[in-house]
């Protein structure tokens, strides 16, 4: 008999039967509290029934249409509905599947476009599992262990992770800005980096929000240098961080950004995006692929940004997000040594009493959550920050269900 690899984990044990909203319910009927939201790509939360309708009625007229080979209509709508939720500038999309794909469609558009060979990403940042992004991720050695030799040409720069380093976001922030000046002028000439790729807050690598002066010294350089900036908002996109995209609580313009997880509301779909000028900069024949802009995705993806729209769930992210770290912040208690994030990305951190982190307790709690009807899933190089990412659809109601949950999980831990 075949069974799965014995290295796919679950992070709780739940079996589920069927979902809804923000709500899982197992085979035995038991509902549980989803605030993991299949690692925050439900966006509009499970089975949302204007997406649900949508992706029913594309199975019966087309499933797969091979977007280089033929265009079909959701593609079209897909394509011109971006446009009302994208930056202005970056009018020109190129579609995937995964994350990771998106990464290194970034990366080969970047480095063909300048005709630079290195890029430069930031310590605890995420981009993914195949060898080029596995190469460019630096939030845990589990995901880049054990291939080696990985890609040439990555370089390494601080992230001002503040509590990390125990200093002032201001020191933290000028700190990594200057290590980035000096590892130009020891490591990588700037005239050879073709781009940064940064996430605007630290996904995999803990729920670390970056800041508005970080990214302008991002921008400075990039703009003095010819280096382009890569946002990475495969997480923080389509309205988690309680923006649309969550670079645009920084004030910062990128040059490209990557796009995937909510856009689809669970269905495979990811992408680039950036300025028509600097899209046709890439070599003919180096975009494409078999199911990216798979039909029945962008026909689920289309109906989330509609619904995303009409229920204001952007609004509804930021309002609950700062309901859920205000309430995460309130019932921290000792050994939980920071509370940070973002709109629905909110992250606990779990230290030991000489400030070590304590793996431990931090996945002792998120068993112990899951028990009682919670699912969380954990995070950080060593993995003792549990993150909270519930749906943005999400309620007052259910965010105080959680928190009640979580009071109780702290005081069992």
């Amino acid at each position: 008999m075949a069974s799965l690899s014995p290295h796919l984990k679950q992070a709780t044990p739940v079996t589920v039967d069927h979902a809804l909203g923000s709500s899982v319910y197992d085979v035995e009927g038991r509902r549980h509290l989803d605030f993991t939201a299949g690692i925050g790509v439900v966006s509009t939360g499970h089975c949302h029934p204007r997406v649900v309708a949508a992706a029913q009625q594309q199975v019966g007229s087309l499933i797969h249409g091979q977007y280089t080979t033929v265009q079909h209509r959701p593609l079209l709508e897909l394509t011109e509905r971006l446009a009302s939720v994208l930056p202005p500038h970056l009018d020109s999309v190129f579609f995937a599947n995964s994350g990771s794909e998106a990464v290194e469609a970034a990366l080969r558009l970047t480095r063909q476009a300048t005709r630079r060979p290195n890029v430069v990403v930031f310590h605890g940042g995420f981009h993914g599992r195949t060898v080029a992004t596995a190469s460019m991720t630096t939030s845990g050695t589990r995901f880049s262990a054990g291939f080696s030799p990985l890609m040439p040409g990555v370089h390494v720069a601080p992230f001002p992770t503040a509590y990390r380093y125990g200093w002032s976001e201001e020191q933290a922030t000028e700190f990594a800005l200057q290590e980035l000046d000096y590892l130009f002028a020891t490591i990588t000439a700037p005239e050879e980096v073709a781009a940064f790729v940064v996430e605007p807050v630290l996904g995999e690598g803990g729920y670390v929000p970056g800041n508005t002066q970080f990214f302008a010294g991002l921008r400075e350089r990039a703009d003095r240098h010819g280096i382009l900036l890569v946002m990475d908002e495969i997480q923080t996109g389509f309205g988690r961080t309680g923006q649309y995209f969550g670079h645009q609580h920084f004030g910062v313009k990128p040059d490209v950004i990557t796009f995937a997880k909510g856009i689809a509301s669970g269905f495979p779909l990811s992408g680039i995006a950036a300025s028509e000028e600097l899209m046709s900069q890439a070599w003919p024949g180096s975009q494409g692929g078999t199911y990216g802009a798979n039909a029945v995705s962008c026909a689920a993806a289309v109906a989330t940004i509609d619904v995303i729209a009409e229920e204001q769930l952007v609004d509804n992210a930021a309002q609950r997000g700062a309901q859920l770290l205000a309430g995460a912040k309130d019932r921290a208690v000792d050994g939980i040594g920071d509370v940070r994030g973002l709109g629905l990305m909110v992250g606990s951190e779990f230290t030991a009493s000489d400030g070590s982190p304590d793996t431990a307790r931090a996945q002792a709690a998120q068993q112990e959550a899951a028990r009682r009807g919670l699912l969380l899933l954990t995070c950080g190089a060593h993995m003792n920050v549990v993150r909270m990412i519930p749906p943005l659809v999400v309620t007052k109601e259910e965010i105080d269900e959680g928190l009640s949950i979580w009071s109780e999980v702290l005081a069992t831990v």
